[in-house]
C-alpha cells in the first residue's frame, strides 16, 4: 500500500521513536494525524511538521474510542505507543499492571476494532502495530511487558487473517535495543559486549516496508540478537539457560530499575 496520499494515524507520536516516525512518514508523502499523551509536546510537534494532532491517554478506554472517532477516515494505523512495563512480577501492584496493559495491549487491540470496519468498507488499509523481540524472547523482570508484546504479535498475525479478505494489511514490528532514544536508550544502560543495537531509523524503515510490501513481521535487530529471540521462540527452557549464563538477569534488573520513573500511578 502506498503511504503517500494515505491518511496516516500514528500513536505515541511524542516518545522519541515516535518523533523519528513521524518525520519518515511526514516525508513519505502521507496526510499524518499524530497522537500523544502530552498535549503541549503533541501540539509543538505538530506544529513543527504541519500536521493535525490529538492529545489521548491510552490507558483510559473511552479516551481510545475518541481518538479512533476524532481521527476521522483512516487509511493507515500506526500503533506505536507504549511503556516500559518492566519490573519484577511481585513488585508491581495490580492497578500498575493493569494500565500497562491498559496502554501496551488493549489500547492497540481497541484501535484496530474501532478503524478495521472503515477500511474493509472502503477495501483498503494497513496496521502495523509496534512490538518487541520481547515478544519472542521472554526475559527477567520484564513479565507484564513480554505478556503485551508476545499478545501483540499474537493478535497481529490472527487479525491479518481476519482482515485479508477485506483488502486490510497487518504487520507487527518487532525492535531489538534501540539507541539514541526510545525506551532503553532513556536509561542510559550499556549493553553486554556482542549485543547490538539498532537506530531509530532502521524501525522507521521497518514500518515504511512493512506498509508499502504488506510484510507480516519485521525484526529490527542485528543478526545476532535476532537469532537468539528465534531460539527463545522455539527453545524458551535453552534460552533462559543461556541468559542465567550471561548475566542477563542483572542487567534486566538494571534496566527495571531505571525505568521505574516511568512506571504509572501506583493508584
Amino acid at each position: 500500500m502506498r503511504l503517500a496520499g494515505s491518511n496516516v494515524l500514528l500513536t505515541g507520536a511524542t516518545g522519541g521513536i515516535g518523533r523519528v516516525l513521524a518525520g519518515a512518514l511526514g516525508r513519505s508523502g502521507a496526510h499524518l494525524v499524530l497522537s500523544g499523551r502530552r498535549a503541549d509536546v503533541l501540539q509543538s510537534l505538530g506544529d513543527t511538521l504541519g500536521v493535525r494532532t490529538i492529545a489521548a491517554d491510552l490507558s483510559v478506554a473511552a479516551e481510545v474510542q475518541q481518538l479512533a472517532r476524532q481521527a476521522g477516515e483512516i487509511d493507515i494505523l500506526v500503533a506505536n505507543a507504549a511503556l516500559p512495563a518492566s519490573g519484577h512480577l511481585l513488585e508491581l501492584s495490580q492497578a500498575e499492571i493493569d494500565v500497562m496493559l491498559a496502554v501496551d495491549l488493549r489500547a492497540p487491540i481497541a484501535l484496530v476494532r474501532e478503524l478495521a470496519p472503515g477500511m474493509v468498507a472502503r477495501g483498503r488499509g494497513h496496521i502495523v502495530l509496534i512490538s518487541s523481540l520481547a515478544g519472542k524472547a521472554a526475559t527477567p523482570a520484564s513479565s507484564i511487558y513480554s505478556a503485551a508484546k508476545f499478545g501483540l504479535r499474537g493478535f497481529a498475525h490472527a487479525a491479518r487473517a481476519d482482515l485479508r479478505t477485506g483488502g486490510v494489511g497487518v504487520s507487527v514490528v518487532l525492535p531489538g535495543f534501540v539507541r539514541d532514544v526510545g525506551m532503553f536508550a532513556d536509561t542510559g544502560l550499556e549493553l553486554p559486549r556482542g549485543v547490538g543495537t539498532s537506530s531509530p531509523e532502521q524501525v522507521a524503515a521497518a514500518v515504511i516496508s512493512a506498509v508499502e510490501h504488506n510484510r507480516a513481521e519485521v525484526s529490527v535487530a542485528p543478526l545476532a540478537v535476532r537469532l537468539g529471540a528465534g531460539l527463545a521462540a522455539v527453545a524458551p527452557s535453552l534460552a533462559a539457560l543461556g541468559q542465567r549464563a550471561f548475566g542477563a538477569g542483572a542487567l534486566a534488573d538494571r534496566v527495571s530499575a531505571a525505568q521505574a520513573g516511568k512506571r504509572p500511578p501506583a493508584g
